[in-house]
């Protein structure tokens, strides 16, 4: 449990058992089921907002928030009763009401679902929409279902939504002419641009026997893009093999769908801990949708809540298409949680299983270098380089990456040629621009060459402390000092707490003569890095004796010439 939530839970529980039995009060666990849902602890609030419910069993407010984290949680036969209640109270709640659906949906009520009488109650016009179309689909009312579906398309920004639907439900039901008419007059809109409704359409095609298209479309979409499963659906493709529709499979698919077609469209515009609770409607009425269980961990793992996340990436089997992406995804959450061994165990099994995809390497290589072994990473990005130029698919940022290995390992020469091999692929890149330029700036070679590198970043990204610190840093170490400054004191406005700008700055202004200025930075900077910390670029040692002796001294001690500046 993270520290506040710990703390405040603590407290509550302590104010809740001081009280005499007889007058202990909801404010106890309901303090601590709001700290909790404050950090989406979804656990902690969904059992804290079980007990405050307890002892006050009429509050709406309790209902619905035991609800919403149920959902959240994926505990559906647990949020059931308790938004039951809640409806019957007379209290409008979209939350209870989606529950509610998912409950009549598995229990294939669909007459309820259509009732007039639930009138002013729902979720939205556009699910509510959806789900009155599939009401009829499952009754096996199919015109009525379409008309619903054209109903909807009139609505003003629905018409791609409810398309693409009537698609899914004229493909399900075998009339892959019509689903496919409607993809190719391409008034579904954003809603097949997806990856889901491209493979959809792929699908389709391929039951109509039109191999030839469902490759173009495939090329046209993810050319040069590394995936398995497109991988084994072209080679099925160019087999002539038609592609089972695995899109919406049954009723009760088409409505799962039409909770992940609304969360996959609500990621980015809307709170995670909204959208989680659509993508876990998705994944309840079909526990094998992994496009639902890839986006319910995605949003999981964005919300912090990293153990819940790695709990849903497990559930992709190991031979779905996307086993990859789950992994790839498990492991990005175990190393967020402080579990970078852990991650790295799964990035090396999986580089033995998936071993032919450069992004395994990539990414167990970008693991290694977080954890400073270089060399183990290195060897990582050689395979992932290796694969990528085989395939075609080169990347700036393997060469980058892999460059700033080979700079920590003292592997200088390797570092250059990769930093050289970004750019080719890459140019202009601010990124490496600056890694490159201000590597050459500490060697004090090609120093020309240097400064223009990282003026181009700068240019490229004018806001970057880091690229503005780089430039400041290269005009010290060609000795243009007063230049410098300027540049020093603009990327301490970017980067307040960095410990390395500051003692830049502070190098910069003894070196014009401002000494209790520099002197002040170095103490700035030292208060930044803490006493105990040391690194190649803000060493405190280094930075006391400076403040002891002065920058000229130190740099004699070290062997080099002290600076040629007024105050001498």
């Amino acid at each position: 449990m993270p520290r506040l939530t710990r703390t405040i839970v603590t407290l509550a529980l302590s104010l809740s058992l001081a009280a005499p039995v007889s007058a202990q009060s909801v404010a106890g666990p309901y303090l601590a089921a709001r700290a909790a849902a404050i950090e989406n602890d979804f656990e902690q609030a969904a059992s804290y907002f079980t007990r405050a419910l307890a002892r006050d069993p009429l509050n709406a407010q309790l209902m619905e928030s035991v609800v919403v984290a149920q959902l959240a949680l994926g505990e559906i036969d647990k949020s059931i009763p308790v938004a039951r209640t809640l409806i019957g109270t007379g209290e409008t709640s979209q939350i209870a009401d989606l529950v509610l659906k998912i409950a009549s949906i598995r229990e294939g009520d669909f007459d309820s679902m259509l009732d007039p009488q639930t009138e002013g109650r729902g979720i939205g016009p556009l699910v509510d929409g959806l789900l009155q179309a599939w009401a009829y689909m499952g009754k096996g009312e199919v015109s009525e279902a379409l008309e619903a579906f054209d109903a909807l398309s009139e609505e003003v920004g629905l018409q791609g939504f409810a398309l693409f639907h009537k698609a899914m439900a004229l493909a399900s039901v075998g009339d892959f002419e019509g689903a496919e008419a409607i993809f190719a007059a391409d008034s579904a809109g954003a809603a097949v641009q997806t990856r889901r409704g491209v493979i959809a359409r792929v699908e389709i095609l391929s039951q109509l026997e039109r191999f030839d298209e469902a490759q173009e479309l495939l090329q046209t979409m993810f050319a040069g893009a590394t995936d398995p499963e497109i991988d084994t659906v072209v080679a099925k493709l160019q087999a002539g093999e038609p592609l089972p529709f695995s899109h919406v499979t049954s009723v009760q698919d088409g409505f799962a769908e039409v909770f992940y077609t609304v969360s996959a469209a609500l990621r980015g515009e809307t709170s995670a801990e909204y959208t989680v609770l659509y993508a876990q409607a998705a994944r309840i009425l079909r526990p094998g949708h992994v496009d639902a269980l890839l986006l319910t961990a995605e949003l999981l793992e964005n919300m912090e809540q990293y153990g819940l996340a790695i709990d849903v990436y497990r559930l992709v089997p190991a031979d779905d298409p996307a086993y990859h992406a789950a992994e790839l995804g498990r492991a990005a959450a175990l190393r967020r949680s402080d579990k970078p061994e852990a991650a790295i165990e799964v990035l090396e099994q999986l580089s033995r299983s998936n071993g032919l995809l450069a992004t395994v390497h990539s990414a167990l290589g970008d693991i290694y270098r977080q954890q400073n072994q270089f060399d183990q990473a290195v060897l990582s990005y050689d395979r992932a380089v290796k694969i990528a130029d085989e395939t075609g698919a080169s990347s700036w940022f393997l060469h980058y990456a892999r460059a700033i290995c080979h700079e920590r390992l003292g592997n200088w020469e390797q570092a250059e040629s990769d930093f050289r091999a970004a750019l080719e692929i890459n140019p202009g890149q601010p990124q490496v621009l600056n890694y490159l330029g201000y590597s050459l700036v500490e060697k004090q070679i090609k120093l020309d060459e240097a400064l223009g590198m990282i003026e181009e970043a700068v240019a490229a990204s004018p806001d970057s402390g880091y690229i503005i610190d780089s430039l400041g840093w290269a005009l010290y170490r060609l000795g243009r000092y007063e230049e410098a400054v300027p540049h020093m004191e603009r990327a301490v406005e970017l980067m307040a707490v960095d410990p390395v700008v500051n003692d830049h700055l502070g190098d910069v202004y003894w070196a014009v003569g401002r000494i209790r200025e520099a002197e002040f930075q170095w103490a700035r900077a030292l208060s930044f890095v803490g006493r105990t910390d040391s690194s190649d670029d803000a060493d405190p040692d280094r930075i006391r004796r400076k403040l002891e002796i002065g920058l000229d001294a130190v740099l004699v001690e070290e062997g080099s010439e002290p600076l040629k500046i007024a105050h001498d």
